[in-house]
């Protein structure tokens, strides 16, 4: 591999992602996002800062396996007045279980002048001390030189004698931050280029905030200077405006400026799937023009502009948009989709000739599931079961015939208010005289818990793999606000089971138990199909 041509990625959306406002990421959902990132072939996945707050100290104590990122823990130099082996902070970070740690330390004189407030030379002591123990420690380590280039447009000399000292005392690499976001891109290529006289661009990141929406301008002239890490996050996720969005920098550096990013052909097609796998985990509703990846950013309208699009689509796409996992839009006669459908069910293991007539009606119906509000793209294990039954490759484990579902608010006997549900289901289940009507109840913490149990119930005497199956996260979305409570909402639901594997499902309806019921049922027939459940009616009772 031609190292100089290497460009690393280094994601930060667990922490720096988590300032953004009404952003609050769970332990389940840093999982699955840190799991998401290692599988696209991210370099560093940031996972928070110890210490900090209960849920990075949860994720920390029990970090995912990833196989190819280097998992890092995220502080800040020692204190004045602590040694590096005694600081409380820096303790945090090396006893995590991460490989890398970055630490975060003055370069702008008057931060140290005014909020540190001690001499320079201590500024840059502190520095040094802290990056040698991380690494004596056996964790490689990195600096994040904050506020550096407003730092080094007021005293250059003292803000690369900062990032120098980091250098020397052995940092893997020197990340140039631009915190406020005020720099523009011509700034950055000019300083950049001198700081890489004093240490090699092999050595030097770059972390870039959105506020002149430059983010990713900011990367791409650093990068052009010599920076050969870049530091970023999913969908633009950051305090303010956001950091750089590194699902536009990875095919930005890759695609149109050739540099290898550790991205593979098949991880890039999946771009479009994690940004709108983040959104759904986070509730919000995707950016359709965000580039590459929005919905409309391969949108095109009607007349002549369809026609020569048709004809010659790359004259009006900069880039073919299968390679980020997105797909053309026409607006007015939608003739995409098939290919579309017929990748993603490759990806799921789903093989069938492009000729059969099931998959043109399997694009119907998976546009009619979305126009009611259905979304696929963080919900594999519904798509995957969606493909499967218009295939006739999914038995009917089980049929419901009703539930019902009770709530209760009350006062128990200490004196404490409690709030219990209560589920009652009717389930169809294999016997060994045909079908048996199964009735179950079941109490829970929630309508959806309690459901759940009530559920299980009445399948595990005849499906035992689902013992050890548990639900991890449920989100629920409101798709047409201006209905009021009379609104269809879309529930999310997150299942693992005993060996942590994980699988989401969605459920859709204008009543929010039952959507969370069709959620659960996919979850529940996934986990069944997926184990190679066979219907046996000599287990049942």
């Amino acid at each position: 591999m031609n190292e100089t041509n290497r460009v690393y990625l280094y994601d930060t959306t667990l922490r720096d992602g988590a300032q953004t406002s009404g952003v609050d990421f769970t332990v389940a959902d840093k999982i699955a996002i840190a799991q998401e990132l290692d599988a696209l072939g991210i370099d560093y996945v940031e996972g928070g800062w110890p210490g900090a707050n209960p849920t990075d100290n949860a994720f920390f104590a029990d970090p995912p396996k990833l196989p190819r990122a280097i998992f890092t823990a995220f502080g800040m130099t020692r204190r004045p007045g602590h040694s590096a082996s005694n600081d409380p902070g820096l303790s945090a970070l090396l006893n995590s279980p991460a490989k890398a740690v970055c630490i975060v330390g003055k370069t702008w004189d008057f931060h140290v002048d005014v909020a540190l407030a001690i001499p320079r030379d201590e500024n840059l002591t502190l520095i040094a001390d802290s990056i040698r123990e991380i690494k004596a420690r056996g964790r490689e380590p990195l600096f994040d030189a904050e506020h550096f280039f407003d730092g080094y447009k007021a005293n250059p000399d003292y803000a690369l004698s900062c990032v120098q000292a980091a250098y020397e005392a052995g940092a893997r690499w020197v990340v140039l931050c631009d915190t406020n976001g005020g720099t523009l891109p011509h700034e950055v290529e000019a300083i950049v280029t001198e700081v890489a006289k004093r240490i090699p661009g092999s050595h030097l990141g770059i972390h870039t905030h959105n506020d002149t929406e430059n983010a990713v301008s900011n990367s791409l002239a650093a990068v052009r200077a010599g920076v050969r890490l870049v530091q970023g996050t999913l969908n633009g996720l950051g305090e303010r405006c956001g950091n750089a969005n590194l699902l536009s920098l990875i095919p930005s550096l890759s695609v149109k400026m050739g540099f290898d990013v550790g991205i593979s052909k098949e991880g890039m097609g999946r771009l479009v799937h994690i940004s709108r796998m983040l959104d759904e985990r986070l509730n919000r509703t995707p950016n359709r023009h965000a580039a590459y990846v929005g919905e409309s950013a391969f949108a095109h309208k009607g007349g002549l502009h369809v026609s020569a699009v048709e004809k010659d689509p790359a004259s009006y796409e900069h880039v073919d948009p299968s390679l980020v996992g997105n797909r053309r839009h026409v607006l007015v006669s939608d003739q995409a989709g098939r290919s579309n459908i017929l990748a993603r069910l490759r990806e799921v293991g789903v093989n069938v000739d492009p000729k059969d007539d099931r998959v043109g009606q399997l694009v119907d119906l998976v546009k009619q599931k979305e126009y009611e509000g259905f979304a696929f793209d963080g919900a594999e294990a519904s798509f995957e079961l969606l493909a499967r039954r218009a295939l006739g490759e999914v038995p009917d484990y089980f049929r419901l015939a009703a539930f019902r579902v009770l709530d209760e608010r009350r006062w128990n006997a200490k004196g404490e208010l409690v709030t219990m549900s209560e589920a009652t289901t009717k389930v169809e289940v294999p016997g060994p005289n045909g079908p048996d009507n199964v009735m179950t109840v079941a109490e829970g913490n929630g309508p959806v818990n309690a459901l759940d149990q009530a559920l299980r119930k009445a399948l595990i005497p005849v499906y035992p793999a689902l013992e050890g199956m548990r639900l991890v996260d449920y989100k629920v979305r409101i798709l047409n606000a201006q209905d009021g409570t009379k609104a269809v909402t879309r529930v999310m639901i997150e299942t693992a089971d005993r060996h942590g594997h994980r699988w989401a499902t969605v459920g859709v309806s204008a009543n929010v138990i039952d959507a969370s019921f069709n959620a659960l049922s996919d979850s529940i027939t996934y986990c069944l199909y997926r184990s190679g459940a066979a219907i046996d009616s000599t287990k049942a009772a």
